[in-house]
């Protein structure tokens, strides 16, 4: 039997010319679905599934995120290409992530930032003490190495399993995730699993929305995306780990996506999630381009 639908929150208002940024600024991003990007008169219009249409200031916007049910003409990404417009294919809320396409004319002054960052041993450090700093605010972490830095994480993140499970009750044989198994992670792993995932995509839609690289990290790498998970580890605290106890003895041992989605909107929400990744980025690599999003 197929389960009931519920009633999700969303990260995105609706896309209307009201909530369209102003020419004088330049916004990261917005996210359209169930609706179809074509040209007319040599500007891109956007015709929704209830048949509004709204025209897109595309020199405005550093990308657009393309959710479920859209569809684009080529003569539009001839356009938005014209603009400097980046496009990202994402899943609803953008909690999946699946392709970007840059312009070749693209302004690449954040990237190139981040590559010199990353590529200066002394710096790339700088950047990944910076990062472990947020998660222990009171260590002295001057002259430490990174290998040391990231054992202090792996022991505090194996604290928080633990401590979590005692808060919530729930039974803990440690982080566990066969690729393409799903179902055979116990019911905490499987919601930790599927928040993870989400915030990777999240994640993934901002650094691109912002001019910045997943593939150039400062703590992980040998990953398809250092940058996604060296940042992702500032939010899974509360966003995933923590949300993950919560939710598993409420599941009754039965794993409900709709209800860890609703659940994992929430908490984006409460933490105003899109406005933090943005000022958490320039605050760390010290850049700052696109004005904050809006959601």
């Amino acid at each position: 039997m197929a389960e009931p639908k519920q009633e999700v929150k969303r990260l995105f208002i609706k896309v209307t010319r009201d909530s369209l940024p102003q020419v004088k600024d330049k916004y990261p991003f917005i996210y359209l679905e169930r609706g179809r990007l074509e040209i007319d008169d040599a500007s891109v219009k956007w015709i929704d599934s209830t048949g509004n249409v709204v025209r897109l200031p595309i020199a405005t916007l550093n990308c657009l995120l393309l959710g479920p049910g859209t569809s684009i003409t080529h003569e539009a990404v001839k356009v938005t290409a014209a603009a400097n417009c980046g496009i990202c294919w994402v899943g609803e809320d953008s909690l999946l992530f699946y392709a970007a396409g840059q312009t070749p004319s693209s302004d690449t002054r954040n990237l190139r930032h981040q590559i010199e960052l990353s590529a200066d041993p002394i710096k790339s450090v700088e950047i990944a003490r910076k990062m472990f700093m947020r998660r222990f605010p009171s260590a002295d972490l001057e002259g430490k190495a990174l290998a040391e830095m990231m054992g202090m994480e792996g022991y505090r993140v194996r604290q928080i399993y633990e401590e979590k499970a005692q808060e919530y009750g729930v039974g803990w044989q440690g982080r566990k995730f066969v690729q393409g198994k799903f179902e055979l992670s116990d019911m905490t792993n499987q919601i930790l699993t599927s928040c993870n995932a989400a915030l990777y995509g999240i994640l993934s839609s901002v650094v691109h929305s912002l001019g910045y690289s997943p593939h150039i990290g400062f703590i992980h790498s040998g990953s398809p995306l250092p940058f996604v998970y060296d940042l992702a580890d500032l939010y899974k605290e509360r966003l995933c780990i923590d949300l993950a106890f919560s939710l598993t003895l409420q599941m009754g041992g039965r794993y409900n996506k709709y209800k860890v989605a609703n659940a994992f909107k929430d908490r984006v929400i409460e933490m105003d999630l899109l406005q933090t990744i943005a000022k958490d980025i320039e605050a760390i690599l010290g850049e700052k381009r696109a004005r904050r999003p809006r959601k």
